[in-house]
């Protein structure tokens, strides 16, 4: 059962849901009550259905504007090749403008992240200064974090993903717009990644959240040559200037840079297992100018 509102938070119910059931077995993701998905929770679904072994069945939102913004989102395009949908879905009609800043697109290749940073660049400018009201000079560091993220699929997770960005009202937390970065795959993992290129610390106590630590918080890249793992350092870089957050979830464990006006935990461990890399951005409005 897919909660009400699905967003990285409450996408943990679904997955605490699996815990005990074999990935071969067929499984049915009943989201029929969801009235509304993040980035992440929509890109996390789809990361889902890769991680069966056998292919789920989707029941979709029964709420028409939830179920269309869906459509609008991408996800049931790419939905229909993942899940066997149960359940009417709506056509989808002509693209069109939309406060999302980019629909649900797949990720594989370096061209890809190319493609995906040229198709929001445009759009960057006028989202961060006119709805987030940041200086013009954060719209080259949105596009390098855009970068990195996606990036980080391509040389790490062995397997495509998923990045989707939009900007949205925060109204659980802030009551002010933001900018969120969702980046999800089902690839290796961080841990698998250090350990490929012989890049685990040298300590007894090795599992997915020092893993994650070493990664995110580190910088630790998984190949030896000066000068890599930077990205995240880059983006962490990037979200603490303008009080922004990142969280990075990887096999059973979570690590977060927390700003100010976020209560999340820093670090989760013993967490229901999600295969590959789930990667959360967010950049709040400023409200002090």
């Amino acid at each position: 059962m897919v909660p009400s509102s699905l967003d990285d938070s409450t996408f943990e119910q679904v997955l605490d849901q699996l815990v005990d059931v074999p990935r071969d077995a067929r499984i049915l993701v009943d989201a029929r009550n969801t009235t509304w998905g993040s980035p992440y929770g929509l890109t996390a679904l789809l990361t889902l259905a890769q991680t069966r072994l056998e292919k789920p069945q989707f029941l979709p939102p029964e709420k028409d504007d939830t179920s269309s913004y869906w459509n609008r989102a991408n996800f049931f395009r790419y939905a229909e090749e993942l899940y066997e949908i149960k359940g009417r879905v709506p056509p989808r009609g002509p693209e069109r403008d939309s406060r999302t800043l980019l629909e649900i697109t797949p990720v594989e290749r370096s061209d890809d992240v190319h493609t995906v940073v040229e198709k929001i660049q445009p759009k960057t400018a006028s989202i961060l200064t006119n709805n987030l009201h940041l200086e013009s000079r954060a719209t080259m560091g949105f596009a390098m974090a855009l970068s990195e993220a996606c990036q980080n699929i391509v040389e790490h997770a062995g397997c495509g993903g998923w990045v989707a960005v939009q900007n949205y009202n925060y109204r659980r937390r802030m009551g002010r717009h933001v900018v969120q970065i969702a980046v999800c795959d089902a690839g290796v993992g961080i841990r698998q990644s250090l350990e490929s290129g012989n890049r685990r610390p040298l300590t007894d106590r090795w599992d997915d959240g020092v893993a994650l630590e070493t990664a995110v918080i580190q910088g630790t890249s998984r190949f030896p040559d000066p000068g890599r793992g930077q990205g995240f350092k880059g983006i962490r870089g990037y979200l603490r200037k303008w009080k922004g957050k990142l969280a990075v979830r990887s096999g059973t464990a979570r690590v977060a840079d927390v700003p100010p006006w976020d209560d999340d935990i820093v670090r989760r461990d013993h967490m229901a297992p999600m295969q590959g890399t789930q990667l959360l951005i967010m950049i709040p409005e400023e409200v002090d100018r």
